[in-house]
Order: structure tokens, then sequence, then C-alpha cells
């Protein structure tokens, strides 16, 4: 995520997660459903729900609310479909969206309006998701962590990481999405907590705005996050 500075003001970032919690929980709960229904409640023989789970304590979902999300979804009769959408916002920044849905047709018409609203449009599977490398992404704040700099490095590189960067007040380590769980759990070995651990769509390259574009694009992030369906949004801002 070499340039790609969206942590670059982790108190902004922070005060905006804490006000969408509830709504983050929410997503967060659904995400732990598909992964239960997909492969149980036992996350010891579930990678995905294991990955849920890191991302769960990231966004600081408490243990007992991600313990009893489990244990509802074991039960629970709700299904929900993971879908992608593509397309383009101002300026023709590439934007990828996932989602997880009970109607399909709700979602896609909710979040074409979104784009259509917000001077984008909603394009075809492909159009842009070849400017994406799909990537395991933890990032951990510097004032965290006693660990000096070139220690995480280590311990990072050795359990398998294929990227470290140190920014202005976080590290950013990158993996292939195969190694994502092994450098992640060898990480949480080690007492270390993150403000982010998931595997993500990066960009390959990145796009700069001027400020009015930058307003719209602002715009149709938000108006995606508000949409209960949307589980993630991807894109090639460089904010």
């Amino acid at each position: 995520m070499s340039g790609h500075s969206k942590w670059h003001n982790i108190q902004a970032k922070k005060g905006k997660a804490d006000a969408a919690r509830g709504k983050i929980f929410t997503k967060l709960g659904r995400e732990l459903l598909i992964a239960v229904k997909e492969g149980g409640p036992d996350p010891a023989g579930n990678s995905k729900l294991k990955n849920v789970i890191a991302k769960c304590k990231a966004a600081n979902m408490p243990n007992d609310t991600i313990n009893n999300a489990i244990k509802k979804a074991s039960t629970s009769n709700e299904n929900y479909e993971e879908m992608t959408y593509e397309g383009y916002g101002p300026n023709g920044v590439a934007v990828i969206v996932e989602a997880a849905t009970d109607n399909k047709n709700r979602t896609a018409a909710d979040v074409r309006h979104v784009f259509d609203k917000a001077g984008g449009n909603l394009g075809t599977t492909g159009c842009v998701s070849y400017m994406f490398n799909k990537k395991g992404v933890i990032v951990i704040e510097k004032q965290s962590t006693t660990m000096d700099e070139d220690e995480l490095m280590m311990l990072a590189l050795e359990a398998g990481a294929e990227d470290f960067e140190s920014l202005e007040e976080v590290y950013e380590i990158t993996t292939e999405p195969t190694d994502f769980s092994a450098v992640r759990e060898k990480l949480e070995e080690s007492g270390l907590e993150f403000l982010e651990a998931e595997v993500q769509m990066v960009p390959t390259t990145t796009v700069s705005l001027d400020e009015k574009a930058q307003e719209k694009m602002e715009r149709l992030i938000e108006r995606l996050e508000e949409l209960d369906d949307v589980s993630n949004i991807y894109h090639n801002w460089e904010e």
C-alpha cells in the first residue's frame, strides 16, 4: 500500500470509526454470520471466521459481542450472500464495493443510486478490479507498542510478511492473502494490537483529486458507508 496514505490522520480515522461504531458492529455481525454458515462456529477449523474475528477485534468489538454473534449465527435462519460491485467515482477514481445482502436486487439498486447521485457510475464486473491486488493488511499504531521499528519489522518478515512500511503514526504490514492468518497470529502472540487486520483490495496505482472532486469522492464514500448492506469500500484515490 505504498503511497496510499489513508492513515495520515489517525485521530480523525479513529473518531469517524467511533461515531459509526453501532453500524460497523452490525456489518461485522453479518460477516461473522456468513463465515459461520460457510465453515462452522469453531475458528480453529474455520480460517475465514478466524480472520473476521481479527477484523472485529481491530474494530474494538468486545469479545462477548463477538462470541454472542457466533452463537447466534450457529442457529440463525438468516442467509446473506456476498456481492461485489465495481465502478467509477469522480474523475474516474476506481471503486470496489463489497456487500453482504439478503436481497441482491435491492442492494444493486441502492449502490447504483449512490454512484449516480455522486456523479460516478456503476460498471461491469472486472472494469476496475484489474487495478487492485488482493493483499493481507495489518496496521499497528506506533504508540500502542514498545517494540522498536527494526524488531517489529524482523518479526513480521520472519512470520512471512511481504512488506513492512513505517508511516507517520502507524506501521503497515502487507502479506499475500494465503500468508495473512499466519503473520497475524504470530504478531498477536507477541501481544500486538491492530488498528486494522484484514484481506483487502489494494490499488496498484493511485490518483490525486482537486478540492471539488475530493468533496464528491468523500460524499460517495459516506453514502456507500451509510448503506446497511455495504461491508467494504476500496478505491484508488490518494487521500
